[in-house]
């Protein structure tokens, strides 16, 4: 998918002289680094984009990505020559900084997808190229499994990029590549052109004040009190008398608004590149499952009557939470929303049942069971991440000094973000009140 005017030399495979041990183990480490930094940056496109289906690919491509690199560094460890550390080094790590700092975040995506995933797929078949497959068979399996995984990517992320034309962005990022030798940094490097500035020098990336929800209309927060006015009544999934049909809706609302999970838990992966790889593999799944429950509720909605066009975004929780350092971010997401909410949901579950609704039975199981695991990652990695930014006061004290100062910036940043529609245009608890009523 690289453009003509963005050719990209020492990317392509170079005939058939085989490698030594030591080259391929060279090779590896590039392109374990190379993943590792997608994982990293292209998260910062989830909140950028405003399409939901482009935000939920994303986050499932880096979800590979991640495996990809995980596999990666256990064969490169059985090699000499991978090295024992984690760390990206600044030629790859510079490109990859460069490659978010477009302010149009299709643009952003047009060089990922354009440029540097295609150069990454050459370099994978390059390397297929070089190895000696018999002898460095277990690394020959899993690169023939890259391959694939990347051409399907492309694939999927091309409808999203039709009419979107960035050739000179292209040819920027197209330079960079061939100024390190392409992602294996061994090819023949080109100097950068004369006057080349990167981009980071003039003006450091930062997350957006908000995120972006594209054709979809927005507000504060979908939970409330007031059934003409929130589609979530706090009150009514309490309450024993409510319609367990209303409830399945309430609840299939609930999940469709884990994308705000989606959004604000992607801004923590570029906070910490220097943190773990682990860490980063167990948040892009963390990611993928947050993706995976909002997709639950924006797929199952339309079938039960919602007009999803006329169901308002909540914003709050980002709006609140980018204001916050990642390891508050975190601490708020895995010990305080994810650990607090196990006693609503599973009250929900048991009148779910009611239903013999064997589809929302089990997406509301797969959905507990995450759950669980994303707050056991909260408890491995909050201290890490802590560590990172050093900060030392014991986690019980910091969960509870980050809630505190969470309820203050609510009070600041909560609450303004306007209703796109009117009560009577957008989906309300009494509207969802009458679809439940409907079926029957």
């Amino acid at each position: 998918m690289v453009s003509s005017n963005a050719k990209v030399s020492g990317s392509r495979p170079l005939g058939g002289r085989m490698a030594a041990v030591k080259d391929m183990a060279g090779y590896l480490r590039a392109l374990f680094e190379v993943e590792r930094e997608f994982v990293s940056t292209a998260t910062t496109l989830v909140y950028r984009v405003g399409d939901i289906e482009l935000k939920y690919l994303l986050c499932q491509h880096v979800w590979e990505a991640a495996g990809h690199a995980r596999f990666i560094r256990e064969r490169g460890r059985e090699l000499s020559g991978f090295g024992k550390g984690e760390a990206v080094r600044a030629e790859i790590r510079q490109i990859f900084e460069e490659a978010i700092s477009p302010s149009d975040a299709m643009q952003a995506l047009a060089g990922f997808y354009k440029v540097l995933k295609p150069a990454l797929l050459a370099a994978y078949e390059r390397y297929l190229e070089e190895t000696n497959h018999l002898a460095d068979w277990p690394s020959s399996k899993l690169v023939e499994e890259f391959i694939a995984d990347e051409k399907r990517h492309g694939q999927e992320i091309e409808p999203f990029l039709e009419g979107v034309d960035c050739g000179d962005w292209e040819e920027r990022l197209a330079a960079c590549l061939r100024a390190i030798g392409g992602w294996l940094l061994s090819g023949t490097r080109e100097p950068l052109p004369e006057g080349f500035v990167w981009s980071v020098s003039k003006k450091p990336y930062q997350h957006p004040a908000t995120c972006n929800r594209g054709k979809y209309p927005v507000c504060s927060s979908v939970f409330g009190h007031d059934p003409e006015q929130d589609p979530i009544v706090r009150d009514w999934l309490e309450d024993p008398k409510t319609d367990a049909r209303v409830v399945r809706l309430m609840i299939y609302v609930w999940l469709m608004m884990e994308l705000d999970a989606v959004d604000y838990l992607a801004t923590v992966f570029y906070d910490t590149r220097d943190a773990p790889f682990d860490l980063h593999f167990d948040l892009a799944r963390h990611l993928w499952d947050e993706s995976r429950h909002s997709q639950f509720g924006f797929r199952q909605l339309p079938k039960l009557g919602v007009d999803l066009s006329k169901l308002e975004h909540s914003l709050d929780l980002y709006n609140i939470l980018v204001q916050m350092s990642p390891a508050e971010r975190y601490a708020m997401m895995t010990m305080e929303f994810e650990a607090g909410s196990f006693p609503t949901k599973a009250k929900i579950m048991d009148r779910v049942r009611e239903l013999n609704d064997f589809e929302a039975d089990t997406l509301l199981a797969f959905d507990r069971n995450d759950e669980q695991g994303h707050v056991r990652y909260g408890h491995r990695w909050l201290p890490e991440i802590m560590k990172l930014f050093g900060e030392t006061r014991p986690v019980p004290e910091f969960v509870e000094a980050t809630r505190i100062r969470f309820e203050k910036l609510a009070a600041a940043f909560g609450g303004k973000t306007p209703h796109s529609l009117s009560p009577q245009e957008r989906i309300t608890g009494s509207d969802l009140l009458a679809l439940a009523k409907a079926e029957s």
